[in-house]
């Protein structure tokens, strides 16, 4: 059969392996998989399927230095796995039997119980019978925490499978967003890195849910479901008719034929590399010495990272050899770089090729390595002129808190008493031209002049701070600083009784007076999940501030997932759902449906704010963080095609928004059994949320904050005549 585009030649600097161990585990798989009903009988595989497949030679290239027990252990995983995946397209998908599908999947979570003693079902079919055996085996070894862990990672590769099957019902082709979010959980290449722990070494519970892991973790399981969807695009879309796949979903937001389309899902795979070498050699280091890890701590997290490394590798090179996959003509860069070895002794060279190495090789290599310099040679304060303001689609109307006019004032005296006005980066004029009780009052318009208050002027310390760190930290270049400060905020959120620090500027004031008064009527879980909220907001000006001190332009899907947290998208969410109760189960909020809900609306704000702040931001901030100039460096195209993109984005996601509204949360509410008040509830958070989106976009249209006139009369830096604030300075309070 004609391959439907030419493979592209992939980014892929380091050598696989194979485990010496193959042949023991080949035998042992075979003989696993008979024993668990899944060969001759099941309907799904016969031994020939498992022999062409090869799942023994997957696990020996991506596990090449374990020994032969670990790797037959890990390769009935896969088996598992793999069989799980056919099991479910012959039962569930062909027939698009949404219910069995459901039944099928709600019953898996009883065969993985943290707790060995805990019994078990009866397995009904090869799926629970395999499942049931693996865990007992392998979570003796194991901690709790990673336990815990690898069970969520299976629950959720399991569970969006009714996502997959869901669009296919529906013949609907996900937006890139949505894929690229869905894929991770589906696609079970989290599930795959918590193998590499058990084959190297467990992740330290301290730094497990740190972002420089969770970006290590993430990009791995990018870069493994791109690679798959290239190879695997003749299989799934033109035989088995699935529409879960990257190049489809770029063949049909990009309008372009199936070979581009293939050609920029292998441009984001290399992105996704590039960050993950990034990651590994500037934040994992810094992170080890920020929560000090000890030496064999820090072996392990370097044992783990070159897992991740040599399962890149390998998963390639099985992709190259399997009969499951078209793979004519794929080739890739190799050379020899150690990123567990560079975690261990210093700074690698992240390009480097090796002896034999052939000129196309390195010809590729060094188009890798201009791509990455791009990232880092965007010359700042380019004139731009004004921003370009698209048609926005926005389907719902904005309306108006009545106590808005009365709430100004408010504000300005409030910002005067916390001191945020004296210290150079806002004065009145600043915070007038932000004018954050229209957006308040946009937001919530049934608010009491109360509520529209403390709402106004949590926009006003977030706002605030968003301006705060990259000028006091950013061209100061100080992220110790802003560490530092990150730190003190966090004290300054008590969850049970803490001590609170005293104040010494006026962001500490600020959240501190916020803080007791939002929480008072809390519970200390409700506390907990606020503070987490505003914590994860202030790490991700952090972020801004490394990037800033790296000239980096981020990679696309690091910049849409940090701009949430830079946006303060979590606390605003933390504080819709106040109030909710026990009608809501936190299990609802935890749904792919309600989190995708959330995430459509939150990456067009988002976007919203980009679009707007265009101007602001590269003429006159020097910034790298706006979605535009993120696709700009990505695709190296101009600004308006780059805001083509962009809007067609932020259409893409408000459709979702709309479609997960219609179609989706219905099936979430069925499959919760929520009573008629729970689903009133839920449906009062819809309306929420698409007040949040009306209200911020008028803010947007209305505020003299991105305005031209404004930019040019109050170019950015500190108030003229201030001297800059210094971080840790008593704030005076006036």
């Amino acid at each position: 059969m004609t391959q439907p585009f030419q493979l592209p030649h992939f980014y892929l600097p380091y050598p696989a392996r194979l485990n010496p161990h193959l042949d023991e585990a080949r035998a042992h798989t075979s003989a696993w998989a008979r024993e668990m009903g899944m060969l001759e009988g099941s309907g799904v595989w016969e031994q020939a399927d498992l022999d062409a497949h090869d799942y023994g030679l997957l696990c020996a290239y991506t596990h090449p230095d374990c020994d032969g027990p670990a790797l037959s252990l890990i390769t009935d995983w896969y088996v598992w796995v793999f069989f799980f995946d056919d099991h479910f397209l012959e039962l569930f998908k062909r027939s698009q039997d949404r219910p069995g599908g459901k039944a099928h999947l709600d019953r898996l979570p009883l065969f993985m119980p943290l707790d060995l003693a805990t019994p078990v079902p009866e397995p009904r079919n090869p799926v629970e019978a395999g499942l049931a055996d693996l865990w007992a085996r392998t979570v003796p070894s194991m901690s709790m925490d990673w336990r815990r862990r690898f069970a969520v990672a299976t629950e959720h590769l399991l569970n969006e499978s009714l996502w997959e099957l869901s669009n296919i019902n529906e013949g609907r082709i996900a937006n890139p967003v949505e894929y690229i979010e869905m894929r991770r959980k589906v696609g079970g290449a989290p599930w795959s890195a918590g193998l590499v722990e058990y084959a190297t070494a467990e992740v330290p519970a301290a730094v497990a849910e740190s972002r420089p892991l969770r970006v290590l973790m993430e990009t791995f399981s990018d870069a493994v479901h791109l690679r798959n969807d290239l190879f695997s695009y003749q299989r799934e879309v033109e035989d088995e008719g699935e529409n879960s796949n990257g190049v489809l979903v770029l063949e049909t937001f990009f309008g372009c034929d199936t070979q581009q389309a293939a050609e920029t899902v292998n441009d984001i795979l290399t992105s996704r590399l590039h960050q993950f070498e990034d990651t590994a050699l500037t934040e994992v280091p810094a992170l080890a010495l920020e929560k000090g890890l000890t030496p064999p701590e820090v072996a392990a997290v370097a044992a783990y990272t070159k897992g991740l490394q040599d399962w890149q590798s390998g998963g390639h090179e099985w992709h190259m050899r399997s009969s499951r996959y078209m793979n004519d003509g794929a080739t890739s860069s190799r050379g020899p770089l150690d990123l567990g070895g560079a975690l261990l002794s210093g700074p690698a060279l992240v390009t480097g090729a090796g002896f034999g190495t052939s000129a196309a090789d390195m010809g590729a290599l060094f188009a890798s390595a201009a791509e990455r310099l791009r990232t880092r040679a965007h010359l700042p304060y380019q004139k731009v002129g004004p921003s370009l303001i698209p048609d926005f689609h926005m389907p719902f109307q904005v309306e108006l808190c009545p106590h808005l006019d009365a709430a100004r004032p408010r504000l300005t005296a409030w910002s005067h008493a916390m001191g945020i006005l004296s210290e150079g980066v806002w004065d009145e004029e600043r915070l007038a031209a932000a004018d954050l009780p229209l957006c308040a009052a946009g937001l919530d318009p049934d608010a009491t002049p109360e509520e529209l208050d403390l709402s106004s002027q949590w926009l006003a310390w977030g706002t605030y701070g968003d301006d705060y760190y990259p000028l006091v930290f950013g061209h100061r270049r100080d992220v110790a600083a802003a560490r530092l400060t990150t730190a003190r905020l966090s004290d300054c959120m008590p969850v049970e009784g803490e001590a609170v620090p005293l104040p010494v500027n006026g962001m500490e004031r600020g959240l501190i007076d916020l803080w007791a008064r939002t929480t008072a009527e809390m519970t200390p879980d409700e506390r907990r999940t606020l503070k987490a909220s505003v914590d994860k907001m202030t790490e991700s000006w952090v972020w801004e501030v490394f990037n800033q001190l790296q000239n980096r332009v981020p990679d696309p899907v690091d910049y849409l997932e940090m701009r949430r947290a830079t946006f303060g998208s979590d606390l605003t969410l933390s504080m819709c759902r106040t109030g909710h109760g026990p009608q809501i189960p936190p299990e609802v909020y935890r749904s792919g449906p309600v989190r995708s809900l959330e995430n459509a609306a939150i990456d067009y704000a988002c976007l919203i704010n980009d679009v707007f702040s265009y101007q602001k931001e590269i003429e006159y901030e020097g910034e790298v963080h706006n979605a535009i100039l993120v696709v700009q460096n990505f695709f190296g195209c101009d600004y308006p095609t780059a805001l083509g993109v962009v809007h067609d984005l932020m259409t893409q996601r408000m459709r979702q928004f709309e479609h997960v509204v219609a179609h989706e949360l219905p099936v979430v509410y069925d499959d919760f059994e929520l009573s008629r008040e729970a689903r009133d509830i839920m449906d009062g958070y819809v309306d929420d949320l698409r007040n949040w989106l009306a209200g911020i976009l008028n803010w947007h249209r209305q505020v003299d904050r991105y305005k031209p006139a404004f930019l040019a009369r109050r170019a950015h830096g500190f108030v003229p005549g201030r001297a800059p604030a210094l971080p840790f300075a008593p704030a005076p309070v006036g």
